[in-house]
């Protein structure tokens, strides 16, 4: 998972990008890159870090354009020390292409191998999204063969890459002296869409928040299978490339990955979660009475809408228990499970008057390995709580992801083989609610408003809770093969670039 950005403009876009770039930091922490484009010329920095970090005056005076891109990295894949991995990518021909993605290839092996051998085209990286920009220039090669670059060659291109590509991409690409490339896969698993400001500049992003947070006006989302050409006028050009796009939107984005102010396909990610805590509430009161609870607590900072509602409606009282160093990131993909149980110290402390004497139910948003979780309810025990329940806004984490989140492999799956009973005597709460998958699903759709209705939505991608992979192509010989492509990182406590997504929600 990563955040996405591209401009066109008639005026210089470095600041514009920069400013999405922050909008968009909570989608990855781990690197930061723009590229802009003068005349035929492309102008890019990238490095290790976050957007403040990585660009200062001068490189934002080395940027020079109208027309840019930019992504903040969150790897999951490849080596994530490596600053050769860093987005965006270039290519020199077919034009000179640059590209950022978010999501994640998973027949990059296979198309990696095929690149070589096929299409004679050399990768330098374990980057799936370096596979990905060699498809495209190759596909856009064979187009435009013979003949000049029109919509219509780009729109074949991205035909032709749609029945290569396997596995969920939202893709951003500058084509030289050309335009912007937009395209989702035929799913639409990860998210991007479009707005215009009021002297006519189109930007793309990852999320709502980036296109409103500088003054666009959001139109639309682009459609799964859609492709987006933004010439060098601003003048859009759209094309439906796939031939069977069906609307199945990653469901952990509403639960936990989104900013609360964004909406998706249509969706308000903050009413989603006030959904989910509505349903969850149904949940507790069949587990735990709610004259046995004295107060809800949430974990900063996904859980506070689903944590608002459930006390809401249980008429029960709700307080902040925690507060949070906002400079520490978040913890389930950390990279090991010592450096995760230090940093929970580090990035939550009890207020112990909320909790001496009192029976709290904590909620967070989702329970991943469950070491964050054991860590907390101690916390509240140590600041003197009578009894602790916690309960998930989602289901139980069974099964790794391969769409873009780095999910661990099944064995670090607290829920993983386990029963509720089993998870609880690990997290060594006094009582476990966890929500149901399908009042998930439901909730989550409930937030779609009635003119868009959940027509359009085939379902959503819901694998690391239910198992069922959208793209038809994932078995257990698969996940293991991209499990041995997971970042490599190196476990040291110097490693402060693997913090992962600070929790901006």
């Amino acid at each position: 998972m990563c955040g996405i950005v591209g401009v066109v403009s008639n005026a210089p876009v470095n600041q514009l990008v920069y400013d999405a770039l922050l909008l968009l930091q909570h989608r990855g922490q781990d690197a930061a890159g723009i590229v802009t484009l003068l005349d035929r010329k492309f102008f890019m920095h990238k490095a290790k870090g976050m957007v403040k970090d990585v660009f200062r005056t001068r490189n934002m005076r080395a940027l020079p354009g109208s027309v840019g891109l930019g992504q903040v990295r969150y790897p999951t894949a490849g080596n994530a020390y490596s600053e050769e991995e860093a987005q965006p990518f270039y290519v020199n021909a077919p034009f000179g292409i640059v590209l950022v993605h978010n999501g994640n290839l998973t027949n990059a092996h296979a198309l990696r191998a095929e690149l070589f051998t096929t299409d004679h085209r050399h990768t330098n990286t374990e980057s799936d999204s370096e596979v990905l920009l060699n498809v495209l220039a190759n596909e856009l090669e064979r187009a435009t063969r013979g003949v000049q670059l029109h919509t219509e060659q780009l729109f074949t291109a991205v035909k032709s890459m749609h029945k290569r590509l396997r596995g969920s991409y939202a893709v951003v690409s500058l084509i030289s002296g050309q335009g912007l490339l937009a395209f989702r896969d035929p799913y639409g698993i990860r998210p991007l869409c479009l707005g215009r400001n009021a002297e006519g500049t189109v930007m793309v992003a990852s999320e709502s928040v980036a296109l409103e947070g500088l003054g666009f006006k959001f139109e639309r989302d682009i459609a799964p299978g859609e492709a987006v050409f933004i010439d060098m006028q601003g003048q859009v050009h759209a094309h439906q490339c796939a031939e069977a796009a069906t609307l199945n939107p990653c469901i952990f984005e509403f639960v936990y990955l989104a900013r609360p102010d964004s909406t998706m396909d249509g969706i308000s990610v903050y009413q989603a979660r006030l959904n989910l805590g509505e349903t969850l509430a149904k949940r507790v009161v069949s587990t735990v009475p709610p004259s046995d609870i004295d107060v809800i607590i949430p974990i900063p900072e996904s859980s506070r809408p689903s944590a608002t509602q459930l006390a809401h409606l249980l008429g029960i009282p709700y307080r902040e228990g925690f507060v949070k160093n906002r400079y520490v990131g978040r913890t389930f993909i950390m990279p090991g499970q010592g450096e995760r149980k230090k940093s929970v110290r580090q990035k939550l402390n009890a207020i112990a008057s909320e909790f001496k004497g009192r029976n709290v139910l904590l909620v967070d948003d989702s329970i991943v390995r469950g070491t964050t979780s054991r860590e907390i309810v101690q916390m509240a025990r140590d600041a003197g709580a009578r009894k602790v329940y916690l309960a998930s806004a989602a289901p139980p984490v069974r099964y790794p992801n391969v769409y873009g989140i780095d999910m661990p492999t099944k064995g670090e799956l607290v829920a993983h083989d386990r029963t509720i009973e089993e998870i609880r005597a690990l997290i060594g709460c006094d009582a476990l609610i966890y929500q149901d998958v399908d009042a998930m699903k439901r909730a989550v759709m409930k937030a779609a408003p009635v003119a868009a209705g959940a027509s359009k939505f085939a379902g959503f991608e819901a694998s690391c809770f239910d198992g069922v992979y959208v793209t038809g192509d994932i078995d257990t010989d698969a996940i293991n093969r991209m499990n041995n492509n997971r970042p490599r990182v190196e476990e040291t406590e110097e490693d402060a670039s693997r913090l992962a997504l600070p929790n901006l929600n």
